[in-house]
């Protein structure tokens, strides 16, 4: 019995100090040493105050704002521990109504734009914490930012095309924008 219970103690306790404690130490050291501010966080300050996170998005209602993607976590919005979809198909109810009461609020928010809806303004992502929206969904609410402003159009436009992401690599996804970082330049170029 001594001879199967010591060997598969050793290799147990090998185990643990491998994978426990020296594999999550190099992996966080290697994040912190390459990633330093991913792996914090990706914490945005102005004035030495953080005011928000460029990888998990934020909730901005006002008019004045771009709004980001809505959001699917409970029991908040944009909650970084409840992160995960709703899970409703695309013939649920809820769903529907969901998609129906957030196109009317943009339609609300904005009545004289006729343009089509981008879906990424109506449905949550899979995480429910995207921070970006699309380019196509960032021109559609320039309008009504400018407006709201008191702004002439092209500098709200010029304004998205400077904040634009590419494609990852060049051609995984599409053009992008950071709601939180557009946001923080127009309130930066209205100062």
């Amino acid at each position: 019995m001594n001879s199967i219970v010591r060997p598969a103690l050793v290799l147990f306790a090998a185990l643990t100090v491998i994978c426990g404690v020296a594999y999550p130490l190099a992996t966080a050291g290697i994040g912190q040493l390459a990633f330093s501010h991913e792996v914090n966080g990706s914490i945005v300050e102005r004035g030495g105050k953080p005011v928000g996170s460029t990888l998990i998005g934020q909730s901005f209602t006002s008019p004045k704002y771009f709004w980001g993607r809505p959001s699917a976590t409970v029991p908040m919005a944009n909650n970084g521990a409840g992160s995960g979809g709703s899970n409703l198909g695309p013939t649920n109810t809820a769903l529907v109504d969901a998609v129906k009461a957030r196109i009317a609020a943009l339609k609300a928010a904005d009545p004289d734009n006729q343009r089509a809806i981008p879906v990424d303004l109506v449905t949550a992502s899979g995480s429910g914490l995207d921070p970006e929206i699309s380019l196509a969904a960032a021109l559609y609410q320039a309008p009504r930012v400018a407006r709201v402003r008191g702004l002439p159009l092209a500098p709200v436009e010029n304004t998205i095309a400077k904040a634009q992401k590419t494609a990852y690599i060049g051609f995984f996804g599409e053009a992008r924008v950071n709601v939180l970082e557009l946001n923080l330049a127009l309130d930066a170029m209205q100062k």
